[in-house]
């Protein structure tokens, strides 16, 4: 794919992220989400590709755009036709609460190289290219943190896991105690917590838990580009999140399959963006200026070359329609 897709990709995140930071703190998880996917959806409008949503906001009769199965982008029948995964915004609750670590994110590869994952959930362990290749979502906490310690040249005591702060896991947090380990714990925002693996700065070296399937194939992506390592396991937790799967193809039999990054995200041709909505740990959030200016700060990935570009971008916003119409909308 053409390397100029990465600054066309970085566009789309940078306005749905201008656009639901409007919202922040103001107790509007709706409203947030709905100004996201609003930019996101006519950035996408100039991008030159023949895009197909596969990871989206839910199924058309759910939706209103940016839906599964939806077709995107501004590709004529010579434009190369491209899986999307997209979260216009990772963490509704933290831009309505005003909390850090909410992200605009979208993933992007070739047609058929992104896992449609069900809207379910999917049990999940992430570490850094340093760590690659000695995880096993199959094996106990102890021995996954005493792995990574040691592919890290750590001590476990100085290894930081990052767990989602929800009951379903307070046995693993107490197991992680047990081991000795120092726990991060994060209320929203699966892909970024997963990304935050990839990046020493962070601090984060591990992630564990059950969370989003959708969420966990855009993070695969994300490390793909990095190095890193994703794997999965479908881990649906009704009966509702149950037939999700059969929708796609995904029965009993298939749920026991670990899946590896390959089979979540295929080849090398992968691009990944985020652009930070509030202030995170690894990017900063939107900041308005007076005189209708605001500055983003985003990152964009490629797999291919293994190339991570951090972009800070100063904008005018009223001098462009896009903007102009989203802020319009979303006056709040």
């Amino acid at each position: 794919m053409n390397r100029n897709l990465a600054i066309s990709l970085i566009r789309v995140t940078e306005t749905a992220a201008l656009a639901s930071a409007r919202y922040m703190g103001r107790g509007d998880k709706i409203g947030a989400d709905q100004a996201a996917v609003d930019g996101m959806r006519k950035a996408f409008d100039l991008v030159n590709v023949r895009g197909t949503v596969v990871i989206g906001e839910g199924e058309k009769d759910k939706a209103p755009m940016l839906y599964i199965g939806e077709h995107i982008g501004a590709g004529g029948e010579d434009s190369m036709e491209v899986d999307i995964a997209v979260d216009p915004l990772d963490g509704t609750t933290l831009v309505a609460k005003g909390l850090p670590n909410a992200v605009a994110v979208i993933a992007m590869a070739p047609k058929g190289c992104l896992l449609n994952a069900p809207d379910t959930y999917m049990k999940k362990i992430a570490v850094g290219p340093k760590a690659a290749g000695k995880i096993d979502i199959n094996a106990s906490v102890e021995q996954n943190i005493k792995s990574v310690a040691k592919a890290l040249d750590k001590d476990v005591a100085d290894l930081t896991v990052i767990v989602q702060d929800r009951p379903r896991h307070y046995d693993m947090i107490r197991e992680i105690r047990k081991v000795g380990s120092r726990l991060k714990l994060f209320g929203e925002g699966d892909v970024a917590a997963a990304i935050a693996t990839g990046f020493e700065d962070t601090g984060v070296d591990m992630l564990m838990g059950i969370g989003g399937a959708p969420e966990g194939v855009i993070a695969a992506a994300a490390l793909k580009c990095m190095g890193g390592e994703l794997q999965g396991q479908l881990y649906p937790m009704s009966d509702e999140e149950m037939e999700r799967c059969k929708e796609l193809g995904w029965y009993e039999k298939d749920l026991k399959k670990i899946l590896k990054l390959e089979d979540l995200v295929k080849g090398d041709e992968v691009f990944f963006a985020s652009t930070g909505i509030s202030d995170g740990d690894l990017l900063k959030g939107v900041l308005y200026y007076g005189n209708n200016h605001a500055k983003t700060h985003s990152v964009v990935m490629r797999a291919k070359t293994g190339t991570i570009r951090f972009v800070e971008a100063v904008h005018k916003l009223d001098k462009t329609d896009i903007m102009e119409d989203l802020m319009k909308k979303h006056m709040v």
